[in-house]
């Protein structure tokens, strides 16, 4: 199975998601690292994703040419400047048209807000993600 985990920034939401589904399903996923500069790359690789994408560009035709099972990353990677400016249009363009399940974990920042997420902790959304892709494998 093949994920790909979106972030910006310095990608801690992506580590966290990374290292999670390497300790629950290891080997069995292959993760590529989709991050919008080279520390959130780096970041994520370190974590243990399989492969690292960086830039606008590279995303872009990542997400055109490439076929993946699911998607992970936090809201803001659909949002055009999203995650402070770090998403451009083209990439929330290229990760809406992907054919693959998107996990988008409902971050609340930036005035988004998902009702009914209120409650709801990081670590039980990331479990939630993790325990569906199991079923899936």
């Amino acid at each position: 199975m093949n994920i790909g985990v979106m972030d910006a920034q310095g990608a801690g939401l992506g580590q966290s998601v990374i290292k999670r589904l390497r300790h629950e399903i290891g080997d069995l996923v292959y993760i590529i690292a989709l991050g919008t500069n080279n520390a959130a790359t780096v970041n994520m690789l370190k974590a243990g994703a399989d492969l690292g994408i960086t830039g606008e560009e590279d995303i872009c035709l990542f997400c055109r040419e490439n076929t993946i099972d699911a998607l992970i990353g936090p809201v803001g990677i659909m949002c055009s400047g999203g995650i402070n400016g770090e998403i451009t249009a083209s990439i929330s363009m290229a990760v809406f048209e992907m054919k693959c399940i998107k996990y988008i974990i409902p971050l609340r920042k930036h005035g988004i807000y998902i009702p009914g997420t209120r409650e709801l902790q990081i670590k039980d959304i990331i479990n939630e993600i993790v325990q569906d892709i199991k079923k899936t494998i």
